[in-house]
């Protein structure tokens, strides 16, 4: 292979961008937040406790997420639209909202599922 082998058209095999069919490549697509994931919410909300949102940003590998914890620490986690979303729905359910990249999850949570994994559930 000479020096600039690699540069001329049509000898090498080049680098493609990533596919268009994602279940063919393997890739992962993040499903969007629906109906589904607001009504689950609103049933957390109405049937607990105490319970409290924390707002969780968008990463590599999920959307944005609200995260409601109850004064047990039983929790639930969707999908929501935006961050701005989350705590107008929080704000909405006069349930207390934080930004979760600030005050991290509630040790309650924590405590909540050691309990279950001790229960073995």
């Amino acid at each position: 292979m000479g020096l600039f082998d690699r540069f001329r058209r049509g000898t090498t095999t080049r680098m493609r961008g990533p596919a268009r069919n994602a279940t063919r490549t393997g890739s992962t697509r993040v499903r969007a937040s629906d109906g589904a994931d607001e009504t689950h919410l609103l049933e957390f909300v109405s049937t607990r406790k105490g319970v409290e949102g924390f707002v969780e940003p968008r990463t590599a590998v999920s959307d944005v997420t609200l995260l409601l914890v109850a004064h047990d620490g039983e929790w639930t986690r969707r999908r929501v639209p935006s961050v701005d979303w989350a705590h107008k729905f929080c704000n909405k359910h006069q349930v207390p909202s934080y930004d979760a990249a600030v005050v991290g999850v509630p040790q309650r949570m924590r405590d909540y599922n050691r309990r279950r994994k001790q229960q073995g559930l």
